[in-house]
């Protein structure tokens, strides 16, 4: 394979696609372990960190007094801070080198971790120890997706990309082994544990060869950065706060009203509103300074839009799992912590398989039927979940079925997410888009949990309260009492403890259980059901994907003014 470099087209610049070691003509090019193996241990790091997070909600109760409100919050602020600045990280890959930030990325993360392990209080942990994690992700995650285009090449990329997925797969052994670490040791030393891995990660760095990465002469693109960070910050926390917040109406423990309603949909308008601000802004920035936070080449280039969109379903997907199953499982069924955990085994053997085995065992399949095929397997898994679902538990096989499926969709979508980006634009471009590619995995998760959680508990309460109506056998002192509850998911031991201080018959009460357990089963399913839609829309999306394979090492043409063309397929 030569190691010819093309030409960006947007700045009419060498763009650095040469591998670190130089490949004889026609030769093939080595697959350099060492570099993906760290980049793996990266991608499974941040993913770490949300599974020690969920396992922590005890401990942060008992040894730092978290409510239920600090602990939600704490979950939502690594995604908020991650997310919001993914954009900017980046761009700052572009700017100071992806090694650089990958480091500063470690560095930030493994902070983020000593402060939480060693905070005395929620505020610190929260507004300290989770707003520096969420920053080193926003450096660490980008650089992930940025530093294999430099790398890696033709098929060697494909599989770099797969194995970036397959990681989503092998992080699935990490919420035990942190279980049994917090179990033994508490949460503290769990968040050190943390700490020492991400220094682990930054040590390892060395490994990384260095990148043959042209210095980018261009300012700052601040005004994109704010922009950028305000636009998602604002739709990502309006998302996220729809189930606490309320849609509409506002629910009590909503933080203020706007006319009257809940600020959940007012924030999430106001932040499109900023990003189609962003848009129009970027494109006049573009011309001037060529390089911003968003290229021009992501809005208006179909088969990039195409990938976005894959990288935001999988993880609607995966946020539909966390919202759905695993809370049914635990608060309905009265799964153990224990017997949870094994499901994302189930989950994760199949993801880790197909993310990586695909692009190495199929290095020529054609990336939109791969895509489309996952797509397909993810709404099967919501189907079979959805069947799983009992009136007061769930069927294991029906469960451990659909989490196997989970795995077969998330990891077939994740083989070629990335891939078809890269395959889409130049090579400085398909670099940089880490950022945005990062952040539509956090904007698809926020969607995920807020959109489903919204129909789960609205579709409880909703539900409810028309069969109360309709049951001549509920007084209608009782029904509006009940009403003004906020039932949450739970089971039926615990929405009697919810009805205890209502003053009813035993009937009426037995009556209201069964109510509410059909309620519950019925929400349930519903939710499921609109995963599942919502995915197969993303099939949609998938004709747009039409450059299937892209000649790496093509000669620049003589006018050094652009790209060799990618050679496409129908």
């Amino acid at each position: 394979m030569s190691s010819t470099t093309p030409v960006s087209s947007s700045t009419g610049k060498t763009a650095a696609t040469a591998a670190p070691a130089k490949t004889p003509a026609g030769a093939q090019e080595v697959f350099l372990v060492l570099p993906i193996v760290i980049l793996v241990l990266a991608q499974m790091g941040t993913t770490g960190d949300n599974g020690a997070l969920s396992l922590a909600a005890s401990a942060l109760t008992k040894v730092l007094g978290a409510t239920t409100s600090d602990i939600q919050l704490a979950n939502m602020i690594y995604p908020l801070v991650g997310g919001s600045f993914m954009i900017a990280g980046g761009l700052a890959g572009t700017l100071i080198g992806w090694r650089n930030t990958f480091r500063i990325g470690a560095a930030l993360a493994a902070a983020g971790e000593v402060l939480c392990a060693l905070s005395p209080s929620m505020t610190i942990f929260i507004w300290g120890g989770r707003v520096l994690v969420g920053l080193g992700a926003s450096f660490l995650v980008p650089s992930l997706l940025g530093i294999i285009p430099f790398i890696y090449h033709g098929t060697n990329r494909t599989v770099a990309f797969g194995c970036i997925g397959a990681a989503s797969g092998l992080s699935a052994v990490l919420p035990l082994a942190l279980g049994v670490v917090m179990q033994v040791a508490g949460m503290r030393v769990t968040f050190l544990v943390l700490a020492v891995y991400f220094l682990g990660v930054l040590a390892l760095s060395i490994g990384i060869p260095k990148l043959d990465q042209p210095k980018e002469k261009s300012h700052f693109d601040a005004i994109g950065v704010a922009l950028a960070a305000t636009g998602f910050f604002l739709v990502l926390i309006g998302l996220s706060s729809i189930s606490s917040w309320g849609l509409i109406k506002p629910m009590r423990t909503a933080p203020f009203t706007l006319f009257g309603i809940s600020p959940a949909i007012p924030f999430i308008v106001l932040g499109i509103l900023v990003l189609i601000a962003l848009v129009i802004v970027e494109g006049r920035l573009e011309k001037r300074y060529s390089l911003v936070v968003l290229p021009r080449s992501f809005i208006t280039t179909p088969q990039v839009l195409a990938g976005l969109c894959a990288n935001a379903i999988m993880f609607f997907f995966m946020g539909a799992q966390s919202i759905l199953m695993s809370p049914y499982l635990q608060l309905v069924a009265d799964w153990t912590p224990i017997e949870v955990g094994t499901i994302s085994i189930a989950t994760g053997v199949p993801t880790f398989a197909l993310a990586l085995g695909i692009p190495k065992l199929f290095p020529k399949a054609n990336p939109r039927h791969v895509i489309q095929l996952g797509y397909i397997a993810m709404a099967v898994a919501l189907g079979i979940m959805a069947f799983s679902v009992t009136l007061d538990g769930a069927n294991r096989i029906g469960v451990y079925l659909g989490a196997f499926m989970a795995g077969v969709g998330a990891g077939t979508v994740s083989s070629h997410a990335s891939n078809v980006v890269a395959l889409a634009v130049n090579d400085r471009d398909a670099s940089q888009s880490g950022g945005i590619q990062s952040t539509m995995r956090n904007v698809g998760q926020a969607m995920g949990v807020a959109l489903l959680g919204a129909i789960l508990i609205f579709g409880i309460s909703s539900t409810l309260s028309t069969e109360m109506a309709s049951d001549s056998s509920i007084s209608h002192d009782v029904a509006e009492q009940v009403s003004e509850l906020t039932i949450n998911l739970g089971s039926n031991t615990a929405f009697e403890d919810e009805i205890a201080n209502i003053k009813m018959s035993t009937d009426e009460r037995n009556t209201l259980v069964n109510l509410e357990a059909k309620a519950r089963f019925d929400s349930t399913r519903i939710a499921y059901a609109v995963g599942a839609v919502i995915v197969l829309l993303g099939l949609l999306t998938t004709p747009a994907i039409k450059t299937l394979h892209k000649d790496d090492t093509a000669p620049a043409s003589k006018s050094g003014s652009a790209a060799a063309a990618p050679k496409s397929k129908s």
